[in-house]
């Protein structure tokens, strides 16, 4: 008798039915159960082509592939945002790609933290619901911690002491983060909400509309680091009302390791100087008169810092064009479906005594685009199941971060993993390894 209330066959025949199966054919998958599109999504056809275009325009064409290219590079930052809106929800001069995750926290936290504090730059809006003049900024204890970096170095720069301005809300179980809790950090004395739309460890999936709200009525902008969402769940930030989020594209959206990122700014914030201006996000008419003034353009492109990098940002072409011939909703469906699975063959390993946890919230309106697996030795089990060709990750201290990213996984791959994850102790395969530190 199997262990698991979900047969192998079962599975499979949940594959024949699925409507997004063609797409697996279309990724130069590392490994046939590759299970690390949350950390980096695999290269796909679609993407590969775009790429190899704009290296032949680059090629054929030298200088004038700005202006003569298929896309022209000129623009190609806003095409792409205007192809990206979509999937948060915004109107496309809201959204743009432009350098790093990192980077646009810096640019766009400095940005808000001067609107807040009404400092030159700050355009008042008479229809903004925000009213803030406080210089506190709400994030996590299990937030992705380069936010914290570059928050607290957008303090320092404002000479404020961001151990008294960098507001913690603490995890009551290292999981997760409540939204009371959350509630109960909101002050007069806060100016901005930064949260993650979803949790990089556990995968615990927030609710923008009503974070957006609680930020508020608390006078507060809403800001969001979307990087373990967009692609994987659709969002609505210009109906949720967000002020602005970041995220990147070499996870769901399968553009390849260090892909450029992107961004979205509410459009009655469009005219803000950005904190780190530069000239690619000088209003495009003028750009070229080569002025020293900066005159911001009048999007989310001011945002844009250096020269787009066309090699990081060709592959997310042809990632779009896959991911929109496959469909978010689509997307999001399958995706609650195999993270469903997988959570409910773990407590199956978990109920007949393997020393398995689910540390991901099981509720659909929680839960992101992977399941974390939490194990006593989750580094060893993690080396031990990418010996087996189970390309997982772990985090510390206990989690082996799993994801079955709707576009190349199936169902029965699904029950494989989870056969592996047995296998794994049943065998002793883990023993076999070294304790590790830090990530895999």
């Amino acid at each position: 008798m199997s262990l698991f209330s979900v047969s192998r066959e079962d599975a499979a025949a949940r594959d024949a039915d699925d409507p997004l199966s063609e797409f697996r054919e279309r990724f130069d998958l590392p490994s046939d159960l590759y299970m690390d599109g949350n950390s980096l999504g695999p290269v796909s056809e679609d993407a590969e082509r775009t790429l190899d275009r704009v290296v032949d325009e680059w090629r054929e064409r030298g200088i004038e592939g700005w202006t003569d290219g298929e896309q022209p590079w000129w623009n190609y930052a806003e095409y792409l945002g205007e192809r990206l809106a979509p999937y948060v929800g915004a109107d496309p001069e809201e959204v743009v790609i432009a350098n790093s995750t990192t980077v646009n926290i810096h640019t766009l936290i400095g940005t808000f933290l001067d609107h807040v504090a009404d400092t030159p730059g700050a355009v008042p809006d008479e229809d903004s619901p925000v009213d803030a003049s406080g210089n506190v900024v709400v994030v996590n204890e299990l937030d992705f911690p380069t936010d914290h970096y570059a928050i607290r170095a957008q303090f320092r720069q404002r000479g404020l002491d961001p151990d008294e301005h960098l507001r913690l809300v603490e995890s009551r179980d290292g999981r997760t983060i409540a939204q009371e809790d959350i509630r109960d950090a909101m002050d007069d004395d806060v100016g901005i909400l930064f949260m993650p739309t979803a949790l990089y460890r556990s995968g615990q999936l927030f609710d923008v509309e009503a974070l957006t709200e609680l930020a508020h009525d608390h006078g507060a902008l809403a800001g969001f680091d979307a990087a373990h969402s967009v692609g994987a769940v659709p969002h609505e930030f210009g109906a949720a009302d967000v002020d602005f989020a970041v995220w990147c594209s070499y996870k769901y959206l399968n553009a390849g390791p260090g892909a450029i990122a992107g961004l979205y700014v509410n459009e009655r914030y469009h005219g803000l100087t950005p904190a780190l201006p530069g000239w690619w996000g000088n209003e495009k008419e003028s750009q070229f008169d080569l002025e020293l003034a900066y005159t911001p353009e009048q999007s989310a492109g001011a945002w844009q810092v250096g020269t787009i990098p066309m090699l990081s940002a060709a592959p997310l072409e042809g990632s779009l064009d896959l991911l929109d011939e496959a469909g978010i909703e689509q997307i999001w469906e399958k995706s609650l479906e195999l993270t469903n699975l997988l959570a409910t063959l773990v407590e199956d390993l978990s109920a007949a005594g393997y020393d398995y946890a689910v540390g991901t919230p099981v509720d659909d309106a929680r839960r992101g685009g992977h399941v974390a697996v939490e194990h006593p030795d989750a580094d060893r089990v993690s080396q031990a199941l990418r010996e087996r060709g189970v390309v997982v990750d772990y985090r510390p201290p206990n989690v082996i971060r799993i994801c079955p990213a709707p576009l190349y996984v199936g169902y029965a791959d699904v029950f494989d993993v989870a056969d592996h994850l047995r296998a794994v102790i049943d065998e002793g395969a883990s023993e076999e390894f070294e304790a590790i530190e830090g990530l895999s």
